[in-house]
């Protein structure tokens, strides 16, 4: 055990039930070792949810922190080993930019209902909560995409573009329907005569691991490689890929796809490399868990178990002394907090 893994355990012995950690499924084996809980971001949503620890750790990326603060109670704190990590997906859509181009988007006349990827910022949040929006997940975004059809006369589905077209494949949405929208120029390229005929407005943005690194080319290949093998992929890469692949789903669903595949199958996976790797760890000598390309997302890769040690460090000294850390807790300002809490609680009781 390295020094940094006997501290941490140690701290956790000594903090007992006041600390829990949290670590999506995208963190190393050496920090997903020391977590309470583990989970896809609608797993982790809810669980937070429901717990009493007085310190919240999340291993993940800064959305997730965010999320986790919008749902705890006010005498909980939410720290992260890396504030520094972020999400490129979740950078591609500012505030005010999603912002200007809801109120373009309104001058249409229409209703529109605004969806965002729970890979958003706390501001992109409460623009949602505030205008009768939800967030959704990977793994609820077709239950979320149809509750929003069913409030207004048109969806804005935000960030991840191939998310939206993804889901929209599946529930069989004509592309006639559906417009990517231009958000130069602050959104004033929209015209409001081409959005009032559309049902689904989509921001282009992108997850840089899934949308570029994962090609139908690789599917091709380990189909030739091993020609009775299924492939699995995440739903934020491009509609081709995902297509081309025999199942999509959310990083849960992956692993419950493994878990039920029988002895001897060969899985491609076409999703971050943590989790693949993991896999094939589990299921090494009964099943063939292999990665469709090597993919590493390397802001989830910021928390390391030297910082977690740091971090549960401070927060150990903080709690026997009775003072502030100084780590800084992930906070919301309150004038965003309350309409991006609603934006995620409107998901927990969709999906409840």
């Amino acid at each position: 055990m390295s020094n940094a893994a006997q501290r941490i355990e140690e701290i956790r012995g000594a903090l007992g039930s006041d600390l829990v950690i949290l670590g999506h499924h995208y963190q190393h084996d050496s920090v997903i070792q020391h977590c309470d809980l583990t989970g896809d971001s609608l797993e982790l949503a809810r669980k937070v949810a429901n717990l009493s620890a007085r310190y919240i750790v999340f291993c993940g990326v800064f959305f997730m922190g965010e999320a986790a603060a919008l749902l705890v109670e006010p005498e909980q704190k939410v720290f992260m080993p890396d504030r520094t990590a972020s999400c490129t997906m979740s950078e591609m859509a500012p505030g005010p930019l999603v912002g200007n181009v809801m109120d373009w988007l309104k001058s249409s006349g229409k209703t529109i209902i605004p969806l965002t990827y729970v890979n958003s910022s706390a501001a992109v949040k409460g623009i949602v909560g505030a205008n009768g929006g939800a967030t959704c997940t990977s793994a609820n975004a077709e239950i979320m995409l149809q509750w929003c059809m069913g409030r207004g006369d048109a969806v804005f589905f935000l960030p991840d573009k191939n998310l939206a077209l993804n889901t929209a494949n599946t529930l069989a949405l004509p592309d006639s329907l559906r417009m990517v929208l231009d958000i130069r120029r602050g959104g004033s390229n929209i015209q409001p005569d081409v959005v009032r005929e559309k049902q689904l407005l989509i921001w282009p943005g992108c997850c840089s691991i899934h949308a570029a690194r994962f090609k139908v080319r690789q599917i091709e290949e380990a189909r030739v490689k091993h020609p009775d093998c299924t492939v699995i992929v995440h739903p934020e890469c491009t509609p081709e890929v995902v297509q081309a692949s025999d199942v999509s789903g959310s990083t849960s669903t992956i692993i419950r796809y493994c878990e039920d595949a029988p002895a001897g199958a060969t899985i491609y996976i076409g999703t971050e490399i943590n989790l693949v790797e993991r896999l094939v760890q589990r299921y090494a000598g009964e099943k063939n868990i292999v990665p469709l390309a090597h993919s590493a997302c390397q802001n989830m890769a910021k928390n390391t178990e030297d910082k977690l040690a740091d971090l549960l460090d401070d927060i150990a000294k903080s709690h026997e002394k009775g003072t502030p850390t100084k780590a800084e807790p992930v906070t919301v300002d309150p004038g965003t907090a309350a309409n991006a809490r609603s934006s995620l609680e409107r998901m927990l009781e969709a999906c409840a």
